[in-house]
């Protein structure tokens, strides 16, 4: 038998195969799934967009725009902030996985340690979000964005 030979990230179609991947694992998940699906209601655009900001991250290649750590705290608003660390390791271990399958070298690596960095801020920044939020409710104070 040959061993499966694997590349490495090179260019925009190799992050679109793997954001479309990891997406379909996301919509199927039974714990992301319900909040994703409940959430986008256009997945050609989200995917688009998600290609877009990896893209910028890895290549390089400015096309992203946007605001994520906003973007995700409203999705936790929007789900009575019950989104956890467990959700975020489902998320990262899904998107891993998804690289992992077809694609290894120095950007697939770097695509690992972002989503690494970025699920660890991300997650962060919505305890932080709703700490301020509920100490501006106790004191009758409005957050600052």
């Amino acid at each position: 038998m040959n061993p499966i030979t694997k590349k490495d990230i090179q260019n925009r179609d190799d992050i679109q195969i793997i954001v479309s991947k990891f997406y379909e694992k996301v919509r199927n998940d039974q714990d992301l799934g319900p909040i994703f699906n409940a959430i986008i209601d256009d997945w050609d655009s989200h995917i688009k967009r998600l290609v877009d900001f990896w893209e910028t991250n890895l290549l390089f290649v400015q096309k992203f725009k946007g605001n994520p750590i906003k973007a995700h705290q409203e999705v936790d608003k929007k789900n009575n902030h019950k989104i956890t660390n467990i959700h975020f390791g489902i998320w990262l271990r899904l998107w891993i996985t998804t690289i992992d399958t077809q694609y290894e070298g120095t950007n697939a690596t770097l695509a690992k340690d972002r989503a690494r960095k970025i699920g660890t801020t991300l997650f962060i920044k919505i305890h932080k979000n709703r700490n301020l939020n509920s100490f501006s409710k106790q004191n009758d104070v409005k957050p600052q964005q």
